[in-house]
């Protein structure tokens, strides 16, 4: 049997007296507002304090009983608004009903009520609704955190826990207003965003989810079972491979706001559910892509912030282009004086036991390099840097460097120590590509779960010739991140 709290107990008793009355606490019908807090505050000092009368709903989010009279704030749409609530003007004739038992007993915090009434400013000068009628539209029967505050200033029950708040979101839109703010920023980046891409000309596309491999990029899956066609199907872990099919038959660029999926650890910058945007853009590169990434970012964040340089905790990160350019094993050197690119696999793994880097013996030469880049360089990268020209063991569906040997037209960009984005010019030679999977699936029988499976669809359409092109992947969660100041991905 289900247990509930001495206030859940009074709230439930309160919910039975008000359907007593004969009165429906979760009326079916419309309730036709006509305004908001913030329009109705705005529109009274527009018209110099002329009559309005106007029809609003919300949440009651405090009360103040004095008698024949009350004040009581409500939470709206659009932020806060107080309402008098007079017993004479809600009952007009002589059952009082309305006001000494609905309002006065049985209204808690938490319930939704619409109010009709008129604008009017209070002898303090707040701007408040006169409330003429008062309809309950949802009683709320679990009780909210109401912040207290001792004699010495601690306060209790203010909701502040970041753990209690993401498990209860939607306790925490209602009690903490700062919270609607990050989402609100959120959607304000990825309209931007689209905006800038769209006016490209490039389409938005939609992408399988689920998937009969987990390919274009190296993750661990997540696997579920097809009972109709009785065969094991993958949670996409990224889309790269069905959009660079679309630039194969015939798109000037393409791109995704997708839902990844990857059955990995979970910390502050990691969640195994996430969203990615990818674009595709035929007959760019690499190069093409950093300038354009650059702009991208910049006007995001002029768009959305009003400046181009935003604190993140107690770093100015400055999103205005150019952004910095370090090669990978530059990077590396710079940071540990060893140049490590000519180590073989051999020679790496004692090297990383030297300095003190964990290990496993399914790593091949491309994670173990990935491993000395994390270990001394990632955290170093405050401001947008790229790195660039990545080991091919460390690209499988990048095209190798026009100019140097052994590496790849890759770069990633880094912000505040983290990965954001990662792009290629991509590989379009189908036998190399091949190479490649075949290179992947070697490493996938040492052990590496997270190893490339080679797609012969995708093989089989690039076979066909796809243009050079270059594309990209967003961590859009990463970024929102940023450009709000969170310190936590969920």
């Amino acid at each position: 049997m289900e247990k509930h709290t001495e206030q859940e107990l009074i709230r439930r008793e309160s919910l039975k007296k008000i359907q007593d009355l004969g009165i429906n606490p979760y009326p079916a019908e419309e309730y036709n507002i006509t305004t908001t807090s913030v329009e109705l505050k705005k529109n009274f000092l527009t018209t110099k304090g002329s009559d309005q009368k106007i029809k609003i709903a919300g949440r009651i989010m405090s009360r103040r009983i004095m008698g024949k009279a009350s004040f009581i704030e409500i939470k709206d749409f659009a932020g806060r608004v107080q309402v008098y609530v007079s017993r004479d003007e809600i009952c007009p004739k002589e059952d009082k009903t309305m006001y000494n038992d609905v309002f006065k007993k049985y209204l808690d915090i938490g319930d939704i009520i619409g109010v009709e009434g008129e604008v009017f400013k209070t002898k303090v000068g707040e701007i408040s609704v006169r409330a003429k009628q008062i309809k309950i539209l949802s009683k709320s029967i679990r009780p909210l955190p109401v912040v207290k505050v001792d004699s010495d200033g601690t306060t209790h029950d203010d909701f502040k826990n970041t753990e209690l708040r993401y498990r209860q979101r939607s306790l925490d839109l209602i009690v903490n207003d700062e919270a609607w703010l990050v989402f609100e920023k959120r959607t304000q980046i990825f309209n931007n965003i689209r905006s800038q891409l769209n006016k490209k000309g490039y389409m938005e596309v939609e992408t399988p989810i689920l998937q009969p491999i987990a390919g274009g990029a190296a993750a661990k899956p997540f696997i579920t079972h097809h009972n109709k066609l009785d065969i094991p199907l993958y949670l996409r872990i990224a889309n790269e491979l069905y959009l660079k099919r679309l630039i194969i038959g015939g798109k000037e660029g393409v791109f995704e706001f997708a839902k990844d999926f990857r059955n990995e650890g979970m910390d502050k910058t990691h969640n195994p559910e996430f969203t990615m945007l990818e674009f595709y853009v035929a007959y760019k590169d690499y190069n093409w892509m950093m300038g354009f990434v650059e702009k991208l970012l910049e006007e995001t964040a002029n768009n959305v912030c009003g400046k181009t340089e935003v604190y993140y905790g107690k770093n100015k990160i400055n999103y205005k282009g150019p952004y910095k350019r370090i090669a990978f094993f530059e990077a590396i050197k710079e940071e540990t004086g060893d140049d490590i690119s000519k180590l073989e696999i051999k020679e790496l793994f004692k090297y990383c036991k030297s300095k003190n880097i964990e290990t496993n013996k399914s790593m091949g030469r491309g994670k173990l390099f990935d491993a000395v880049f994390g270990e001394f360089c990632e955290k170093k990268l405050i401001q947008p840097t790229y790195i660039i020209d990545y080991p091919m063991e460390m690209s499988p569906l990048t095209k190798k460097h026009r100019k140097k040997n052994g590496l790849t037209e890759r770069f990633e960009l880094f912000i505040n120590g983290k990965e954001i984005a990662n792009a290629y010019s991509e590989q379009n030679d189908p036998i190399e590509q091949r190479k490649s999977f075949e290179d992947q699936m070697r490493l996938s029988k040492k052990g590496d779960d997270e190893a490339m499976i080679i797609d012969k669809r995708f093989l089989s359409a690039l076979e066909y010739g796809m243009p050079p092109t270059s594309g990209i992947g967003i961590g859009m969660d990463r970024l929102t991140m940023l450009l709000t100041n969170k310190t936590t991905i969920q």
